[in-house]
């Protein structure tokens, strides 16, 4: 009898393994994770739509480039890679883009322009969260910047994130040690946050971010030739928020992505304190200067970091949804 009974035990213990590795199996195959050509069956066009509709918007208007790089940023930074920044405001809900981290973030209606080319070929199949990415990697490559082979497989999610967002986006005047900590978060080590802090290479700066280093007293940090231009720039202590006042973050190639921004913050010419201080703390300064003189390291260190931050904690498989608009969520179109 107590050999029976061991042997049945026996049996049930196999059976309980076996029903754990295939429910585990299962769920693998519903959730294949983040993959690199993903709609390779479902919509195997997708990655050249994407591309083509990135190439055809820089062509009209070049400043999108600017605004694909920093969406991926401010997405994917912020607890999860999965278009939440996407989404507007609700009754209930205020919307990241209206955040002030996100002040002078533009260009969104671009990306329902590339949703739409996308939905036409193969509708409710690819993601905004995908979309956004992917955008970011070929606007990438118009600003001159390498090209970086990423995984797509997201799903958006339902929700805005705006009451935590400063919780995980450094301010541009934040310490580096809190810098380096919202960074290393996301697994993005020291030369990868030095890497990707040279997205500032292009674009511009609007006045009410740096006006603090140039009245009531100049910053005496500042480049005293850099300084004058700066001033030009932004007349007035107290910038018109309806006005459109910037300064170019590169005089030198301001429309390309490349190496010359170390050069210009070691020179004293960044336009933010988190530029100052990442030449001049000794954690960050040795990358900067590697990085000043090796454009080859900077895009290396620069598509690590990308990769990385792609691929910060995605939903995926069954989790979130494939919105039908980019800035609303299915529940509420």
């Amino acid at each position: 009898m107590g050999s029976k009974a061991l042997i049945f035990f026996a049996l049930l213990s196999f059976s309980a393994v076996s029903s754990l590795k295939t429910a585990s199996a299962v769920e693998n195959e519903e959730d294949p994770g983040l993959a690199m050509n993903f709609y390779k069956d479902t919509c195997p066009q997708a990655e050249d739509i994407i591309k083509e509709q990135v190439r055809l918007l820089y062509k009209r208007h070049k400043n999108t480039a600017f605004s694909w790089l920093r969406n991926i940023f401010h997405d994917c930074a912020v607890q999860s890679c999965d278009a939440s920044l996407l989404l507007d405001s609700t009754r209930r809900s205020l919307s990241e883009k209206e955040m002030d981290r996100s002040f002078g973030m533009r260009n969104f209606r671009y990306i329902e322009t590339i949703k739409e080319a996308v939905e036409r070929e193969c509708p409710g199949v690819v993601s905004c969260a995908d979309i956004l990415v992917l955008s970011a990697r070929d606007g990438i490559v118009s600003l001159g910047g390498p090209y970086i082979p990423l995984k797509t497989g997201r799903r958006d999610g339902r929700k805005s994130r705006a009451e935590i967002l400063e919780e995980y986006l450094p301010d541009h005047n934040e310490s580096m040690s809190v810098v380096l900590d919202r960074f290393a978060a996301m697994g993005i080590d020291t030369p990868g946050l030095v890497a990707l802090l040279g997205s500032h290479s292009v674009g511009r700066t609007h006045c009410v971010k740096l006006v603090h280093r140039l009245y009531p007293e100049v910053d005496p940090a500042l480049n005293r030739d850099h300084v004058e231009h700066m001033l030009y720039k932004c007349p007035d202590s107290i910038p018109d928020p309806k006005a459109v006042q910037y300064v170019r973050n590169d005089r030198g190639t301001p429309m390309v992505l490349d190496n010359n921004y170390y050069r210009n913050i070691l020179d004293n010419k960044g336009l933010l304190i988190v530029d100052h201080q990442l030449a001049t703390d000794k954690r960050t300064k040795p990358y900067v200067k590697k990085m000043a003189k090796s454009q080859s390291y900077f895009f290396k260190e620069f598509s690590r970091a990308i990769t990385i931050l792609s691929e910060n904690n995605p939903l995926t498989g069954s989790k979130g949804e494939i919105r039908k608009q980019c800035n609303v969520a299915n529940k509420l179109h």
